[in-house]
């Protein structure tokens, strides 16, 4: 008789940010591993349809936008000529690079990519559809769900393909449309509307609350859109979009007020939904193991844990919908099942805007502050005083460090300015040591850098900032 197959330590089901760095992990600690993965590559969206090919052309778009308005100023004299097809050849290269990266990175640590649709059958069992049909079931001691999620689509505006798109249809238009309606000011949606903008569309943002990039500080979203509009975006908030029309030539959308009042009608050749994503739990068999998400779709969970052997982890849960929250969780989780210690601390995941300026924080907000009654002092300096920023005609923008009124403890950081999104970590490393606005104020930065802006900022907590 032959041997029962030996089961796996852990099965994955998602190969994304989440899944495959929960694949490599187990590898690295000698555990037999396999990821579920239904696309054709691994990486999940952020590698293939989101974080990855957004940046390469939000990159791009920057840079052609640059010189078209930035070059001549500093001497150099260019006629840029947009060859739209060669950079989405050069987005999917970039993408086609970190994919067969991930696989190398399976094959390094023993960990098995099964290709297929991922469904929990019964405990300790996932029965794996593939692309022909075929179905094998796959034994796991444990198994840990990595779905992500998906774009959430608006009731009243049906997709249409060229037309109504969601942001992986706004990651590949074949022509830069010459008006591009976006429905949603979140960071998905200002990212790509950014995109556009710069290679040449009227770009309109719709938004139903009266401000733009919820959760972000009131004081840095006020500047934000001060700043994007005056880039060339126009935005439309306490706005509700109640229907959408394609007609020949375009989409006419039916918006008015949130608050009730006459509607209007906005045309645009083309439109994007952004207004946030859902967990992905469609045909994942949760019934089989008891599992029920909550009413928006999340997995509740213990210690990520949601029921015996079974675990989840990333944008299918609870906290940020991010890929870097998912890559901690991922290594959280692995080291739990491997009786190590695993954790996140959910209060220090950075969120980062890719736009230019770039906004980036991390921490709590001044509204989070003024809302639970806490004492905090408020340290601010701007790009228009920092040295590299000015001499690089990039000084839109401020770093904002709140801290402890007693302690000094810093409590959030706050930075809209170039290549926030890097800087931002010298804020997080010092609040995961539980710091002091005084340690950065005190911590010698290298001149003239734009890093130097948070270091004063952080020396403005006491009073006693200097000009960079």
């Amino acid at each position: 008789m032959a041997e029962a197959p030996v089961p796996y330590d852990v099965v994955i089901i998602g190969g994304g940010p989440g899944g495959y760095n929960a694949a490599i992990r187990a590898g690295q600690l000698g555990l037999k591993v396999a990821c579920v993965e239904m696309r054709a590559t691994l990486g999940g969206t952020c590698l293939n349809v989101g974080c990855m090919p957004s940046k390469a052309l939000l990159h791009a778009s920057e840079m052609f936008d640059a010189a078209n308005s930035e070059f001549a100023k500093i001497g150099i004299e260019v006629q840029p000529k947009l060859n739209l097809g060669q950079m989405h050849k050069a987005k999917d290269d970039s993408v086609t690079a970190l994919t067969k990266g991930i696989e190398f990175l399976f094959k390094k640590n023993k960990a098995d990519w099964i290709k297929g649709r991922g469904k929990i059958v019964a405990k300790g069992k996932v029965e794996v559809t593939a692309a022909d049909g075929s179905v094998q079931t796959l034994e796991a001691r444990n198994i840990v769900i990595a779905t992500g999620s998906e774009p959430t689509p608006l009731p009243g505006v049906a997709f249409e393909d060229g037309k109504v798109i969601d942001s992986t249809g706004a990651l590949s238009l074949p022509a830069v449309p010459k008006k591009l309606i976006v429905i949603g000011a979140g960071i998905i949606g200002l990212e790509l509307g950014s995109v556009w903008r710069r290679l040449g569309a009227e770009v309109t943002v719709v938004e139903f609350l009266d401000r733009i990039t919820p959760g972000m500080d009131t004081e840095v979203a006020t500047a934000f859109q001060r700043t994007l509009t005056k880039q060339g975006m126009v935005f439309k908030l306490g706005a509700k979009v109640t229907g959408a029309k394609p007609v020949k030539d375009g989409v006419e959308l039916t918006v008015e007020p949130s608050a009730g009042g006459a509607a209007e009608t906005i045309k645009g050749d083309v439109v994007l939904v952004a207004i946030g994503r859902r967990p992905y739990t469609e045909g994942l068999g949760l019934e089989t193991i008891g599992v029920t998400p909550d009413k928006r779709g999340f997995i509740d969970h213990d210690h990520f844990k949601v029921a015996d052997g079974v675990w989840v982890i990333g944008d299918v849960t609870h906290g940020p919908m991010l890929a870097h929250k998912a890559e901690e969780d991922a290594v959280a989780v692995i080291d739990t099942i491997a009786g190590k210690y695993g954790h996140v601390d959910y209060a220090l995941v950075p969120s980062v805007v890719y736009t230019f300026p770039e906004v980036a924080w991390v921490g709590q907000t001044e509204d989070q502050l003024k809302a639970a009654g806490v004492a905090y002092k408020k340290g601010k300096f701007p790009f228009t005083a920092n040295s590299r920023a000015k001499i690089n005609h990039e000084t839109d923008g401020f770093v904002k460090v709140l801290a402890d009124a007693a302690t000094d403890k810093v409590l959030g950081v706050h930075i809209m300015g170039p290549q926030a999104g890097e800087m931002i970590h010298e804020a997080a490393i010092t609040m995961s040591f539980g710091g002091a606005s005084e340690d950065i104020a005190r911590t010698c930065h290298a001149h003239p850098t734009r890093s130097e802006a948070v270091r004063q900022a952080a020396m403005d907590v006491e009073g006693w900032m200097m000009q960079a």
